[in-house]
């Protein structure tokens, strides 16, 4: 268990949230550090704004890596492109928590703007970014979790990720 200080309040105990992920086998991870000069998530009166944020896991020397790479239509396959986007989605709660401290302080997902690294003729970006909405849904219920939601394709992504997205979320007042 993790105990993390959040302003003057220091949290030992797990979210509902945290708890849901874990009766799902889930856990959620290490936020993932910027690779460049933004912020991960920045918070505007009940509106929490997240970054774009890839599907990276930690290895062994705590460095944040990428475990799937490549173009979906080319070397991945929807099946792969799909558990990038279910790390990318585990990657941006725990920069959510990072940012406000306590997941339960979610009151939806309100939209998600995802980027597919796709080979030319890939036309199935709707499928791999549900890996990400499926986990949103699932963890949150169709009320809270089941956002807008676009879909992009792109020629490249940086570090070679398959996929990126940046969320909108709403917290509760």
């Amino acid at each position: 268990m993790q105990i993390e200080m959040k302003g003057s309040a220091m949290s030992a105990s797990l979210s509902m949230i945290e708890q849901k992920l874990e009766s799902m086998g889930l856990k959620l991870p290490s936020p993932p550090r910027p690779i460049a000069n933004y912020l991960p998530a920045v918070e505007v009166g009940n509106i929490l704004y997240v970054s774009g944020t890839l599907g990276t896991i930690r290895d062994e020397n705590d460095q944040d890596i990428i475990p799937i790479k490549g173009k979906l239509g080319g070397e991945l396959t929807i099946e792969q492109g799909y558990e990038s986007a279910k790390l990318m989605a585990l990657n941006h709660l725990a920069l959510m928590k990072k940012a406000i401290g306590d997941l339960d302080r979610i009151e939806r997902i309100v939209k998600m703007v995802g980027y597919v690294n796709s080979a030319p003729g890939f036309t199935e970006a709707h499928l791999v970014l549900n890996g990400a909405s499926d986990l949103y849904e699932a963890l949150l219920g169709t009320e809270r979790g089941k956002h807008a939601r676009a879909a992009l394709f792109q020629n490249e992504l940086g570090l070679d990720a398959p996929v990126e997205a940046e969320m909108t979320v709403q917290l509760k007042s």
